[in-house]
């Protein structure tokens, strides 16, 4: 079984704090994702702050257009360093995402780690190659756009 990695790293020149109280917000994630992925979470807690065992649930088109139903656990949250989501219904055989704080003398450099394996085998391998790769850096570059609006950061 093949896996890939896919990783960013933004630094966001704010409080540790105020990042970790963004990013651990499940009700922030439509802010950061890409609108034409039609993304909505369908579960009742999007309000809370994530916690171990917090399940969110989503309905995503991250293809075509096409909707599918996602759902992610958070297995496991460090307060104000990291946490990571794992799909648990989804479009791939295996997703575990890892979302990394650390404070600098200029604000904090967010980390993210994400190893997958997409459905399909020989067929997923292709499709990583052609497609999922790419999409995971559009959407990760709309990311990082969308946070430094949030946060107020210029880019040059």
């Amino acid at each position: 079984m093949a896996f890939y990695q896919f990783s960013q790293e933004q630094h966001i020149a704010a409080d540790l704090k105020e990042v970790w109280e963004f990013i651990s917000s499940p009700s922030n994630l439509k802010k950061i994702t890409p609108k034409e992925m039609g993304f909505n979470i369908t579960t009742k807690n999007e309000k809370v702050k994530i916690y171990p065992g917090m399940i969110i649930a989503y309905k995503v088109s991250p293809l075509l257009g096409i909707k599918m139903n996602w759902m992610t656990e958070i297995t496991q949250v460090k307060e104000m360093d990291y946490f990571i989501d794992e799909q648990r219904v989804g479009p791939y055989k295996m997703w575990h995402h890892q979302h990394k704080l650390v404070p600098d003398k200029k604000g904090v450099k967010m980390f993210d780690l994400i190893t997958y394996t997409p459905p399909f085998g020989f067929i997923g391998a292709i499709a990583n190659a052609l497609i999922i790769k790419n999409k995971l850096k559009e959407i990760f570059n709309y990311r990082t756009i969308a946070i430094n609006k949030e946060f107020n950061i210029i880019q040059s």
